[in-house]
């Protein structure tokens, strides 16, 4: 008993946040959970004013807060305690693929799902083709989030919009109208030319900048403001076009 109350005291830890009438900070709750879950006692500190913020700053000569002190040490704000407990930071402007994994993979679960619903089986023929228009969809949607950053991150790399400024922008639309087209199963007439013209001439300037040219840029496959590396996912995302025009053009013009 009197070693499990040792045990207790040992790992106790002091943290100070701001706790404020119209703001309590986000990372000073993330801090406490933190240390919580890794089974500290966490002797709470609110800090309720700018002011009394500022001074406990100019006081312990920090930059931000919160601040977290275990056993008397002062660790630091919240990625400081990630990587106190041995856990992955990612730093500023890392490269990542997350956003890609996590785009297939809700786009694929929602195709499943959809065949499941319509036809008893997640695993059809059109689940495949659902993949890909829901697929084509989210990443036009991203796209239109910021059509200036897509469009300057676009114009890094792709061979047409540097000979036609207007065609980064009008790409997230085309891409996106074919996509819809494409899960409606209509006007197959116009969505297949336009997702194999924007397939081909985005997989050519692809391999063209990553392939021969050896440029190491990021991938505006998932918008302006992402830092996946040009390469492999941005020539997946346009295969897939080709490949969807070509099976629904074989369908419908045969």
């Amino acid at each position: 008993m009197l070693e499990a109350v040792e045990r207790t005291l040992a790992r106790k830890a002091e943290l100070y946040r701001m706790v404020m009438p119209g703001h309590v900070c986000p990372w000073g709750l993330k801090a406490k959970h933190l240390l919580e879950s890794q089974g500290y006692t966490v002797v709470d500190h609110h800090l309720t004013t700018r002011q009394e913020t500022d001074a406990f700053k100019d006081r312990n000569n920090v930059a931000t807060t919160p601040q977290a002190y275990v056993n008397g040490q002062r660790i630091g704000g919240y990625d400081d305690l990630k990587r106190f407990f041995g856990k992955t930071v990612r730093s500023a402007g890392e490269t990542s693929y997350i956003p890609v994994v996590a785009l297939f993979g809700m786009t694929a679960l929602a195709a499943a799902a959809l065949s499941m619903a319509t036809m008893g089986s997640a695993f059809t023929v059109h689940a495949a083709e659902w993949f890909i228009g829901l697929s084509m969809v989210v990443l036009a949607m991203l796209k239109l989030q910021d059509v200036e950053k897509f469009s300057a991150m676009f114009l890094n790399y792709d061979l047409l919009s540097k000979r036609w400024v207007p065609y980064a922008s009008l790409y997230p639309f085309l891409e996106g109208a074919a996509g819809v087209l494409m899960l409606s199963d209509r006007l197959t007439w116009l969505s297949v030319p336009v997702a194999l013209f924007i397939g081909v001439e985005g997989a050519v300037s692809v391999f063209k900048a990553v392939y021969l040219d050896r440029r190491e840029l990021k991938c505006a496959c998932v918008g302006g403001s992402s830092n996946v590396p040009l390469g492999f996912v941005s020539l997946t995302e346009n295969l897939m076009m080709i490949a969807m025009a070509l099976w629904m053009g074989r369908t419908f013009f045969s």
